[in-house]
């Protein structure tokens, strides 16, 4: 059991979890972020072969096992001012409205102050 739970621990560290940190040409930081699921069993037992047995002692049967899942669930992206967790699951498109909603109020905000500013009453947005 002892060496099975070494090499679990060997396994499982943090770099599983979260990632190495990987840098892009533009500046940006890219770190992958996994979920990590481990298990583990043991059991044993003595038995005795044969009903006339005269042995004092019982042979031993034993058994361990473990097991690792290591699953992607996203990527935490690191720009200037901006920190995004792009997930590897779900509704991409309604996260990415969500991501551009800011940006699209600010270039519509932008374009009707530019038409006010013209004498221009048209709101027609190009």
């Amino acid at each position: 059991m002892k060496t099975a739970m070494q090499s679990i621990k060997e396994m499982v560290d943090v770099n599983t979890v979260v990632g190495d940190a990987v840098e892009t040409n533009d500046g940006s930081v890219i770190i992958p972020i996994s979920q990590v699921a481990c298990g583990f069993a043991a059991g044993g037992g003595e038995y005795d072969l044969s009903p006339q047995s005269k042995n004092d002692t019982l042979p031993f049967a034993g058994g361990s096992g473990a097991g690792v899942s290591v699953k992607p669930i996203g990527f935490l992206v690191v720009r200037m001012n901006d920190v995004r967790l792009i997930s590897t699951a779900g509704n991409h498109l309604a996260e990415r409205m969500v991501d551009i909603a800011p940006q699209f109020m600010d270039k519509l905000e932008g374009i009707l102050r530019r038409n006010k500013g013209d004498g221009d009453l048209d709101d027609t947005i190009y």
